[in-house]
C-alpha cells in the first residue's frame, strides 16, 4: 500500500472531503417482498426468465436490510466519512401512486439505517430513484414513458421522504443516471423494463423515441422535486439536493483529424450535455443532439426549460472508463444514440485505452477521467461531487488471499483519486466528495451475481452472505488520509 504515486498531491482535498461508498437498494438490500414492500420493475425483470445472465434475482441478493447495523460498522472500520445508498420507491410507497398508502415499515427501516450511520460519524447521502420503478405505476400508465402521471407520482414520493427522512438528511440526489436508466430500459432493452425496437429481444418498445421521452421526464421531475424541495424543506432542514449523471471520457481516435475531434465532442454531448445543458447551461438539449435526432428529441416548453435550468446544485457524476472515439461518414441509424460514432479500444496508433477489468467495457483508464473532470468543470462551473467510480477484477471467484489482496482495485483508486486530487490543485476544478462502487460486491442489475465491484468480498451460498474485507477497503483509508488536508 506505498502511496510514493501520489506524494505530489498530499493534502490536496479540502477538510470537509466526503469519501465512502456508493449502493443501490436494488442490488443490495435483499428482502425484496418484506415487511409490506411492493414489487418493483427490476423484481418483474429479475424473475423472467432469459434476462439475468447468469440466472440469478435479487430477493436476497447481499442482504443489507437485514445486516444493515453489521454493514455500517464495517464501513466505519474502512474509515468512511459518508455513504451514499438509494431508497426503494416500492418499498415506501408500494403502488408507488399519489394515492396510494405508504408502508411505515419502510420508512422506518431506512430512517433506522440514517440514524445508525448518523451514529457512527458518517453522513448520509440520499437518491431517491436508482432505476426501480414500482411495478404497479408500470402497469398503470407506462412509468417513466407517461410525463403527465410519472411526475405528480415522483413528486408526491419525494415529499413523503423529505417528511419524514429530512430532517437527519442533508444530502439528496433525486435520479440515479438518469441517462442509463433511459438507454438500457428503452432503447437497448437489456435492463427493466425492457423495451426496445428489437423484437428478438423485447415484445415492445421503441428505441428511436422512447429513450428520449422517458430522459425528458426524468428531467421535469427532477426540476419539480427540486422547487419542491427547495421552498417547502430546504429553509428549515438546510440540505441541498442534485442530480447524478452518468458519462465516461471520449477521446478522438485519431488526434489529428477534426472529424473526429467533432466526434469525440458529439459523444459526450450525447452521453453528457443531454442532460447537463439542460439543467446547468442552456435549459435546453445541445444542438448537436436536435440536428440528429430533430422532433424525436422532445422540446421543453418555456416553462419546462425554467423549472430545470439551476436545478441541480452541484454535479453529481457516475464515471468509470475512457473510450476512443472515431466519426461515421454514414448517416446516422434511427435507433442510434450515441452521436453516429465508432467506439474503440485502440486508438489509430494502437495504444490501448487501459487494462482490462472483468468487465467488457471496462478499463483502466485515469488519463480519460482528470479530462472528464476539466470538461464537466470548465463547461457548467459547478461543485462536482463523483458519486460513483470503482472497478471489477479478474479472477474473483472465491474469498483466497490473492482475491482479498486484491492489487487491480487498489490500482485503480490510486490512479482515479490522484487523477481527482491533480484536478484540485493543479487545475481548480471543485471537487466535494468520492464514492467507490461498490461497498460490497453485489447484484449488478443484467450480469447478476457475476461482476463482482465490492471492496468487500461476498460469499453468496453462505445464508449470512459473509462478508469478507478486500484490501482495496483499507487502501482508499490510508490514500484520503494523504490526501485530506487537516483543519
Amino acid at each position: 500500500m506505498d502511496l510514493e504515486a501520489v506524494q505530489d498531491v498530499k493534502g490536496a482535498l479540502c477538510p470537509d472531503f466526503f469519501h465512502g461508498y456508493a449502493t443501490a437498494a436494488a442490488q443490495v438490500e435483499g428482502a425484496w417482498n418484506k415487511d409490506g414492500k411492493g414489487q418493483s420493475i427490476w423484481d418483474t425483470f429479475s424473475h423472467t426468465p432469459g434476462k439475468v445472465k447468469d440466472a440469478s434475482n435479487a430477493d436476497d441478493s447481499v442482504r443489507s436490510y437485514d445486516l444493515y447495523k453489521e454493514d455500517v460498522a464495517l464501513m466505519k472500520s474502512y474509515g468512511v466519512n459518508a455513504y451514499r445508498f438509494s431508497l426503494s420507491w416500492s418499498r415506501i410507497i408500494p403502488l408507488g401512486g399519489r394515492n396510494d398508502p405508504v408502508n411505515e415499515q419502510g420508512l422506518q427501516y431506512y430512517s433506522n439505517l440514517i440514524d445508525e450511520l448518523l451514529r457512527n460519524g458518517i453522513t448520509p447521502f440520499v437518491t431517491l430513484f436508482h432505476w426501480d420503478t414500482p411495478q404497479a405505476l408500470e402497469d398503470r400508465y407506462g412509468g417513466a414513458l407517461d410525463q403527465s402521471q410519472f411526475v405528480p407520482d415522483f413528486v408526491n414520493y419525494a415529499r413523503v421522504c423529505f417528511e419524514h427522512l429530512g430532517p437527519k438528511v442533508r444530502h439528496w440526489i433525486t435520479f440515479n443516471e438518469p441517462g442509463v436508466f433511459a438507454l438500457a430500459g428503452y432503447a437497448a432493452g437489456v435492463h427493466a423494463p425492457a423495451r426496445s425496437s428489437f423484437r428478438e429481444l423485447n415484445d415492445v418498445g421503441d428505441s428511436s423515441t422512447e429513450p428520449f421521452t422517458v430522459g425528458h421526464t426524468q428531467l421535469v421531475a427532477h426540476g419539480h422535486v427540486s422547487r419542491l424541495y427547495k421552498t417547502t424543506f430546504q429553509p428549515h432542514q438546510q440540505g441541498t439536493i442534485g442530480i447524478t449523471l452518468h458519462g465516461n471520457w471520449s477521446e478522438p481516435w485519431d488526434e489529428a483529424d477534426p472529424l473526429d475531434q467533432e466526434a469525440a465532442e458529439r459523444a459526450r454531448e450525447f452521453e453528457i450535455a443531454w442532460y447537463a445543458d439542460p439543467l446547468y447551461r442552456t435549459g435546453d438539449y445541445p444542438a448537436s443532439m436536435r440536428a440528429q435526432l430533430g422532433d424525436r428529441l422532445p422540446h421543453f416548453t418555456p416553462e419546462e426549460s425554467q423549472l430545470v435550468l439551476g436545478s441541480s446544485e452541484f454535479y453529481g457524476m457516475n464515471t468509470y472508463t475512457s473510450f476512443f472515439v472515431q466519426h461515421k461518414d454514414t448517416p446516422a441509424d434511427i435507433n442510434d444514440h450515441k452521436g453516429n460514432i465508432f467506439s474503440h479500444d485502440n486508438n489509430k496508433q494502437g495504444v490501448s485505452r487501459g487494462a482490462e477489468s472483468d468487465t467488457h467495457w471496462l478499463r483502466y483508464s485515469p488519463w480519460g477521467f482528470r479530462k472528464l473532470l476539466n470538461w464537466v468543470w470548465a463547461r457548467y462551473r459547478t461543485p462536482i461531487y463523483i458519486t460513483e467510480n470503482g472497478t471489477t477484477a479478474q479472477g474473483e471467484t472465491a474469498p483466497t488471499p490473492e482475491v482479498l489482496d486484491d492489487k487491480f482495485r487498489i490500482q485503480f483508486f490510486e490512479g482515479y483519486v490522484g487523477e481527482l486530487a491533480r484536478a484540485v490543485q493543479c487545475d481548480g476544478v471543485d471537487i466535494r466528495s468520492y464514492f467507490a462502487w461498490t461497498f460490497t460486491d453485489n447484484w449488478e442489475w443484467a450480469a447478476g451475481y457475476s461482476d463482482r465491484f465490492g471492496s468487500t468480498f461476498i460469499d453468496y451460498d453462505s445464508p449470512e452472505k459473509t462478508r469478507h474485507p478486500k484490501q482495496s477497503a483499507y487502501y482508499l483509508d490510508k490514500l484520503f488520509t494523504h490526501l485530506i488536508s487537516s483543519p
